[in-house]
């Protein structure tokens, strides 16, 4: 063989070798199995829809319909024909996700409760709540193995966030502490989240878990908050011939519709500035800015509807950063959702039923 020839057929091979080499860092980063979310990220986020779900409770439902209308939050208020005090409100929220069997369960727990289920349950959660109470900035946290699988436990702050939470806990008498005031440490949120049973170590909070099961852990949380706004404060008052519930329920001084408190939870998330991000969708909007913005939301809308089992997934990249986003069915849960959209003058559609897929809930978050 020639010189030239040789030197041309490796001129050849070195020319395919660096093609196959820009060909692998070109392949598509977002698909990686390694990326999601650490544990303590994860944590974070559900709680901050926790929160977000008593603070948009708290606020918006006792403490305006107690000033504008007089109607208390009470311990019996099912018998009474009144509002869930706001802890009432988070524990029913957690039994509805914690039903669902995903994995991960939340409760509240304290030193000083009204209800003894919520004493801690070792000694590890006791030194967490007495630990949230000295130093509020941040949860406390810690890894434990129970039955062969480990988890990852936190708790976070329970605040005094309404006056309703003080006087109740002032002047029960059950109370083992009447001197709370107003933004007071009473408790502690506790998050339960498992980590698997593969490790041969004892893992730590930066292991990554997978961000479907991040992203149904957050939505659980939503869906839940949504689900006892809807049947046990709207349905219960609207059957009770209480207070009803309407789209101008700033001026008419009335319970705001599910969608409308929805919109409230995601609201407050996202001013935690966590990455957390969040919209409400649909092909048959009420309000045009809840229409699809891209293609991939039509996609989704479209997907969600033929399959509300489960949702529709996607990787995106902004830049050099990676984000997913997973698209929820958002079904009609109550009367209330269904007689708004079908009687209201501006609805695209109108023959919903119970049930229906009204459109979606979008949750996006960074991976890393």
């Amino acid at each position: 063989m020639s010189l030239k020839v040789l030197q041309g057929f490796i001129g050849l091979i070195l020319v395919l070798i660096s093609l196959i080499a820009v060909g692998r860092a070109a392949e598509p980063e977002p698909f990686s199995m390694n990326k999601g979310v650490p544990a303590r990220l994860a944590a974070d986020y559900v709680h901050a829809v926790i929160e977000a779900g008593r603070t948009a409770y708290s606020h918006y439902i006792v403490d305006r319909l107690d000033r504008d209308r007089s109607l208390k939050a009470t311990e019996n208020w099912q018998e009474e024909n009144t509002l869930l005090l706001p802890a009432q409100f988070l524990k029913l929220s957690s039994s509805v996700t914690n039903s669902k069997g995903i994995g991960m369960r939340y409760r509240l727990g304290s030193v000083w409760p009204l209800n003894p289920d919520n004493l801690p349950k070792s000694e590890t959660e006791k030194s967490g709540l007495l630990e949230v109470i000295r130093n509020p900035q941040k949860p406390f946290t810690w890894i434990v193995q129970r039955e062969g699988m480990w988890y990852y436990q936190a708790i976070y702050p329970d605040k005094a966030v309404s006056q309703t939470c003080v006087e109740c806990h002032n002047h029960h008498p059950d109370s083992p502490k009447t001197d709370f005031k107003l933004g007071d440490v009473m408790g502690g949120i506790v998050i339960d989240m498992p980590l698997g049973s593969r490790f041969q170590k004892k893992p730590d909070e930066s292991i990554l878990i997978p961000p479907e099961v991040v992203s149904d852990y957050v939505h659980a949380v939503l869906e839940s908050d949504r689900t006892v706004y809807s049947r046990f404060v709207v349905q219960h008052l609207e059957n009770g011939a209480v207070l009803t519930s309407r789209s101008d329920w700033q001026a008419a001084r009335t319970l705001m519709l599910p969608a409308q408190f929805l919109l409230k939870v995601l609201e407050i998330t996202t001013r935690q500035n966590l990455g957390l991000d969040f919209s409400l969708i649909s092909l048959w909007p009420i309000n045009p800015r809840n229409g699809p913005t891209s293609e991939f939301e039509r996609k989704a809308l479209e997907w969600v509807g033929i399959h509300p089992i489960r949702p529709y997934i996607s990787w995106t990249q902004v830049g050099k950063n990676f984000y997913f986003r997973s698209v929820y069915p958002d079904h009609a849960i109550s009367s209330a959702c269904v007689e708004c959209h079908n009687q209201h003058p501006d609805s695209p559609r109108r023959d919903f039923k119970l049930n229906d897929v009204m459109g979606a809930v979008v949750v996006t978050f960074p991976l890393h």
